[in-house]
């Protein structure tokens, strides 16, 4: 499929790339990883469902196969392109005015924490129509509300085609909403990253 040019050009004039996902989500992360140029000039957070208290290989697995630079995320760590950056277990992530993360340690949403909507929703106040944000597979409706404030926000909104995602429930939810510019593919989400 062609993708059509407002999507590209609001792509290419982004400066974050913004992906959320749940259950199932993790084999498109980790090919997004792989996939992206080490010269991409963006910042790319990812935000995951991961079990709480549980020691994870998810930063040295995406760090070893990618040819950007991975972190997890630290409190005070500044937003940096060129990078990928992960949220960590136990804290959701906000990024404060002055371009640096804030790791915050309230109630969990959706029954998790960090929760895809409040680093969404943090993103839109500062990023606006600078942002690129994609909602993939997942079995809640974490991330709908938040993708919905980013679009109103002019952002580039995109979830993925719940018939290709693993669990429908997330990107279905967002669908629901009226929160996504556009619905795709994993592979319209491939041909878009590498245009």
């Amino acid at each position: 499929m062609a993708l059509d040019k407002d999507i590209t050009t609001r792509w290419h004039s982004s400066d974050i790339l913004l992906l959320g996902g749940s259950a199932g989500s993790f084999k498109l992360l980790f090919k997004i990883v792989r996939f992206l140029d080490g010269d991409l000039n963006k910042s790319v957070i990812i935000v995951m469902h991961r079990k709480r208290n549980f020691a994870s290989e998810v930063e040295r697995l995406f760090a070893q196969h990618s040819r950007m630079h991975v972190k997890e995320i630290s409190d005070k760590d500044r937003v940096d392109k060129k990078t990928i950056y992960i949220a960590p277990p136990n804290y959701h992530v906000l990024i404060e005015k002055g371009g640096s993360f804030a790791l915050d340690v309230s109630e969990d949403v959706w029954f998790s924490k960090p929760s895809i909507d409040i680093t969404f929703e943090s993103v839109a106040e500062i990023y606006k129509d600078k942002c690129t944000a994609i909602l993939l597979s997942g079995a809640n409706q974490d991330g709908a509300a938040g993708l919905l404030k980013l679009r109103n926000a002019g952002s580039l909104t995109i979830a993925q085609n719940p018939e290709d995602a693993e669990l429908p429930e997330m990107p279905q939810e967002a669908i629901n909403l009226n929160a996504a510019d556009y619905v795709l593919s994993t592979e319209e989400i491939m041909e878009l990253l590498k245009s």
